[in-house]
């Protein structure tokens, strides 16, 4: 369909099929698939405060920029608003009589022409025979188009200036097409008196002549002016540029608004003669280049790495899509050099116009090509987009046209309509700890009251608080309870890459479950690539079993100094097609800023990814924040989709160590309540495994750091730890470790160390490959006579067992480097079903220690663990069951609370579920 002269005019487009401007995936608009570069908005930013002036009206800064990029003299170049003003300014300024154009070509250079009342001659440059006719020999006859209506017409060729390209210099690019017009016919109509305007690459074609051909036939005909459009000449890979070598009769056009995708700017700029620019400076209208767009293309004329990337990158996205395109029943696809595709469609039962309105149904415009000189309504241009846009772009095509009946076409085209995929959504964050992981679960939660299948997903976890799979692989915490919330069993999918920090510059790197290395952050950003493609493909497995995902950021998407290798957040967002939600935590203040400072520092194409923002961890009354809600959504565009109460008491996991190390310092009741000291090692692991005993009545939790903090408690627990030797070095030095064998040795308290913790109570920690240390062995606690020896290989097991001194379940998990071996002089503790012993302690039990992750989960063990407590003080044993660790109940109130609290509704149209 088409709605104009012109493709990209999303107002009438919209209009026509009914929609939202945000809707329409427009591919009639020439503009670069990658949006503008990331320095648009920050520099339009600091420009605003010079809006006050008026702008510069030689654009002197902007000239100069151009000068030195195309090495002429400032005065051989003009700025516009847009090359199209200076374009129609030409043909009143040359003072020539008539134009020769080639057609087919963009259509202002005719109606510039005809403004100005010159004469017009179109002509078509006869050429090889095309690649795409080669390839679909039974098209090969080309219907002849109509007399031009209006002007002179000379040996209208059909589409002839479509066939030919010549072989670009530096480009390595072997498939393109090595022939390059005829310029004779063009050449026997010069007379001196005319201009000639040609499309260097041509639109709607794609293709251009050769740049010495151009520059030859320019110089042998001085009389003549030669009109060279160069508006996508910055999408060609190795285009030698007529600014360079430039015939005295020449004048180039150029544009930086589709290159750098800012057609709302306007903004272009011309090369010639300086007598020519002079008579174009007279009649240009004062002040035509605004303030901002002079900023922006001194920025544009110097940022090569931007035109570099794109060019790579356009010619990918463009072979790819045209590769699709043409196995596609009826479509011939013509090669291109451009950011855009020419494609005939030979149907008797639908052509071009038709076909753009079937699109426009599904929100797609493409731009018919009918009223293109020397074309006629079989043929349409679609841009070239993003991988995912063009996909799309693809799969309505082969929804509208019959499918190729050759058998393997028909098995790589449906498999790409067969293939199922779930909606997706994302919660990123204005900071860390902004809830996200809370809101992750209790979204999963909903979807699953609501009868959807549904899995969490988190590309790249960051934690020491890791679980094991039933199949043996480690992943993050988090992950895990978002499974429960699923009710699936956790799977390494839902958190592919898993960083353990063990150092300040460093971290161990689990891949899928696997432990991969230890490695630096210049060592993990080397390794990003290959993790993301793992992330990718973990998604997309379970993408595929699902109905719904619901993915989880990490720290805040507008981390500028990490974003450009980001794989968990917006890159992420990207692949998986998922809508964002930006969570901040409005208890910490300033939510309403971190929204607005998040989205100011985006990319474009991150920011398209933002549908809305939710307000997490709100106290008093929603009505007050109107004002900012709706300054926020003015400001930003995006509205909130709810405010979400402050939960305390969730009876869930916490995300990470944040909230356990900002702990205030002890939970539970002072009076007739047992005291558990637990201590907070630097590099603590597993912290959850002390959250059943939270919620025990009679028990009170302390969180020590300090000798000081320790005091006289019942228990103190040595917790997990991820760099054991460096972490037993801090209780030396904090004087925690002399504090704490004291107590063991007075036997008033009992010491229990868990993991790490377990073999800190040991006398030696040997580390010969490396693992936490440069291969030291040091000494530990001296509590327990065991030896660790830290191994390559790591023991990651799901367990189930029995405490030895009660005969109570026990189960949980294992991760663990070290191997400890243990004197006869102990007594085992913890043994696993299978016989091993995962535990040992002194013969009293006042010493003693597990590999056994979340031993107190058990309801049965955990109370006789509390009861024996209560008697060492004299106090009676409760001998029942108090507090069932049953996270169900939990999720349950929280999926109530959320779902009062967001646009559910909204959000699963978000996803695509409604």
């Amino acid at each position: 369909m088409q709605v104009s002269g012109h493709g990209g005019n999303l107002r009438q487009l919209a209009r026509t099929a009914g929609k939202a401007e945000a809707d329409i995936l427009d591919f009639s608009a020439n503009l670069n698939p990658l949006g503008p570069p990331e320095w648009l908005r920050a520099l339009i930013s600091s420009q605003v405060s010079s809006l006050v002036h008026y702008p510069d009206p030689d654009c002197a800064a902007l000239v100069q920029a151009a000068a030195e990029r195309y090495g002429v003299a400032p005065d051989e170049v003009i700025a516009g608003n847009g090359s199209t003003e200076i374009l129609y300014l030409l043909p009143r300024v040359l003072d020539k009589q008539r134009a020769i154009i080639p057609i087919p070509c963009y259509s202002d250079y005719t109606r510039a022409c005809v403004l100005a009342g010159v004469q017009v001659n179109k002509i078509g440059v006869r050429g090889d025979e095309s690649e795409a006719d080669r390839l679909k020999p039974e098209l090969q006859p080309l219907a002849r188009t109509k007399q031009p209506v209006g002007v002179q017409a000379s040996a209208c060729l059909h589409l002839d200036l479509a066939v030919p390209v010549v072989q670009l210099r530096g480009t390595h690019h072997s498939s393109l097409i090595t022939h390059h017009p005829d310029l004779a016919p063009l050449a026997a109509q010069l007379r001196g008196d005319e201009l000639v305007f040609i499309g260097q690459p041509n639109n709607p074609t794609g293709l251009a002549c050769d740049p010495d051909a151009l520059r030859a036939l320019a110089a042998k005909h001085p009389n003549s002016v030669f009109v060279i459009d160069e508006a996508f000449a910055d999408f060609v890979d190795g285009l030698d540029s007529l600014t360079r070598h430039r015939p005295a009769n020449v004048v180039v056009l150029l544009s930086l608004t589709k290159i750098f995708a800012i057609p709302g700017l306007r903004l272009g700029c011309a090369v010639a003669n300086c007598k020519i620019i002079q008579c174009l400076r007279e009649l240009l209208p004062p002040w035509s280049v605004n303030s901002l767009a002079q900023a922006v293309g001194v920025a544009a004329l110097r940022d090569r790495d931007y035109l570099r990337h794109t060019r790579l990158y356009v010619r990918q996205q463009r072979e790819a899509l045209a590769a699709e395109l043409r196995p596609l029943e009826g479509l011939t696809v013509f090669p291109s050099q451009a950011n855009f595709l020419l494609v005939r469609l030979d149907r008797k039962d639908l052509d071009a116009p038709a076909l753009a309105r079937r699109l426009l149904d599904d929100a797609i415009a493409i731009r018919v090509c009918d009223n293109f000189e020397g074309l006629d309504a079989r043929y349409f241009r679609v841009a070239v987009r993003t991988g995912a846009e063009n996909a799309r772009l693809l799969d309505a095509l082969s929804q509208i046209l019959a499918p190729p009946t050759h058998s393997s076409l028909i098995t790589h085209h449906s498999s790409r309509l067969c293939r199922t995929r779930a909606k997706a959504l994302m919660f990123q964050g204005t900071s860390s700890n902004a809830g996200k992981s809370v809101l992750t679960a209790a979204l999963c939660r909903i979807l699953l009251q609501d009868g959807y299948r549904v899995a969490p997903f988190k590309a790249q976890n960051m934690s020491l608080n890791s679980f094991v799979t039933r199949d043996g692989r480690e992943m993050g915490r988090a992950q895990v309870v978002q499974a429960q919330a699923c009710r699936v069993e956790p799977d390494a999918r839902m958190n592919p890459i898993l960083l353990k920090p063990n150092s300040e510059t460093g971290a161990q790197v689990i891949v899928m479950g696997r432990p991969v290395g230890n490695m630096s952050v210049a060592d993990y950003i080397h390794f990003k690539p290959q993790a993301f493609e793992t992330a990718k493909q973990a998604f997309d497995a379970l993408a595929a079993e699902n109905d719904a995902i619901v993915l989880e950021g990490a720290g805040s998407p507008g981390e500028v100094n990490l974003k450009h290798h980001d794989i968990v957040n917006m890159q992420m967002a990207r692949h998986a097609g998922a809508p964002v939600l930006l969570v901040g935590d409005i208890d910490r203040g300033g939510v309403f800023a971190s929204f607005v400072g998040t989205m100011e520092v985006l990319a474009e194409w991150e920011r398209a990814l933002v549908a809305g923002f939710v307000v997490n961890r709100f106290r008093g009354q929603e009505s007050l924040l109107k004002d900012a809600l709706d300054y926020t959504q003015r400001h930003t565009g995006r509205p909130v989709f709810g405010v979400v109460p402050n939960l305390t008491d969730l009876g869930l996991p916490e995300e990470d160590s944040v909230t356990f190390k900002s702990a205030a310092g002890d939970t539970g009741p002072r009076d007739g309540a047992v005291e558990i000291a637990v201590v907070d090692l630097p590099h603590i692991s597993n912290f959850t495994d002390f959250d059943s005993l939270r919620i025990e009545p009679d028990v009170r939790v302390r969180i020590v750091r300090t000798a000081q903090d320790l005091g006289r408690p019942d228990v103190v627990i040595l917790p997990g730890s991820k760099n054991v030797i460096t972490d037993l070095a801090h209780l030396r030095e904090s004087g925690l470790a002399d504090a704490i064998a004291a107590m063991a040795h007075d036997t008033k308290t009992e010491i229990v160390g868990i993991c790490g913790g377990y073999q800190m109570l040991g006398e030696t920690i040997e580390d010969p490959h490396g693992i936490e240390s440069s291969g030291r062995t040091i000494p530990g606690l001296g509590l327990l006579k065991l030896t660790t020896v830290m191994a390559l290989e790591k023991t990651l097991v799901r367990a189930s067992g029995k405490h030895a001194a009660c005969g109570l379940a026990v189960r949980g998990y294992e991760i663990h480097h070290g191997r400890s071996s243990v004197s006869d002089s102990l007594q085992p503790t913890v043994m696993r079903e299978d016989g091993e012993v995962i535990g040992a302690g002194l013969p009293n039990g006042l010493v003693w220690g597990t590999y056994l992750h979340g031993i107190f989960d058990a309801d049965a063990f955990r109370r006789w663990f509390i009861d024996r407590l209560r008697a060492r003080r004299g106090w009676p044993a409760l001998g029942k069951v108090c507090a069932a660790y049953d996270l169900e109940p939990a999720f349950e109130r929280l999926a109530a609370v959320v779902r009062k609290s967001l646009r559910v509704d909204e959000i699963y149209r978000l996803m695509g579920l409604r």
